[in-house]
């Protein structure tokens, strides 16, 4: 009699999860394209300069401290200066100047206007966040401590990681995203954490709300994903004899 009549409905079980990887990749991809396309949707930044850049994008914020720099005229530098309840700021000789919603730019040129009214030719300012106090990030994925954290002034991504107490083993540093709302849209870009180390690629700025997710290493990334999407069960059911 043929052996495999007398195979055991355990043990015809028990031959499905021995099937090769490939195999196994093979019947769960699908399920993988089902799940991308039913997350939400996030449009991949069109240009570096979108999230490399400069934080011109950060608008300042209610009790945020400022630095001001009027280029050649000592006197008039000040160091934390805070926004105030209802978004001012005072400086010397222009009294009162409203800063909640601008940009550090906007209110440079501001101020460079106002002085230049009255008191200097072609003033030169430079406004810097020393304290930013309501804005916060969110760094997940592949580090020690993930979680939110709010941004004491300007940060940048390296520095963002080490606020998580850094990468675990199991991360992956050439494949860190940040998440972004730009323009009303939901951007991504991926770095290169091991090249900004070593001085290959710029270290890019947060800015509040950003999102960093640090990938892991490894196929236990890949199943991990897909247990998570599509549960456990979905999985499993598909090897049952």
């Amino acid at each position: 009699m043929d052996r495999r009549l007398k195979m055991s409905p355990k043990r015809r079980r028990a031959d499905w999860f021995r099937l090769p990887q490939s195999l196994v990749l093979l019947v769960l991809a699908p399920l993988v394209l089902i799940t991308a396309h039913s997350r939400a949707a996030v449009v991949d930044a069109p240009a570096a300069a979108s999230i490399t850049g400069p934080a011109s994008d950060y608008r300042i914020g209610l009790f945020d401290k400022l630095s001001v720099t009027v280029f050649g005229v000592k006197d008039l530098e000040s160091d934390n200066i805070p926004v105030d309840a209802v978004g001012q700021i005072q400086l010397p000789l222009i009294g009162t100047v409203k800063a909640q919603g601008r940009t550090c730019h906007e209110l440079a040129d501001e101020i460079a206007k106002r002085l230049n009214e009255h008191y200097l030719r072609d003033a030169q300012v430079s406004v810097i966040v020393a304290q930013s106090a309501n804005q916060k990030i969110t760094v997940e994925g592949a580090v020690t401590d993930p979680g939110v954290f709010e941004i004491p002034g300007r940060m940048s991504l390296l520095q963002a990681v080490a606020m998580a107490k850094g990468p675990t083993n199991r991360a992956n540093l050439k494949n860190v995203a940040i998440y972004r709302d730009v323009d009303g849209k939901r951007a991504r870009l991926v770095f290169n954490c091991e090249e900004i180390r070593s001085g290959k690629a710029e270290d890019p700025e947060m800015l509040g709300n950003d999102v960093v997710v640090v990938s892991e290493s490894g196929k236990l990334a890949f199943f991990r994903e897909v247990v998570g999407d599509v549960g456990a069960f979905s999985i499993f059911a598909i090897f049952k004899p």
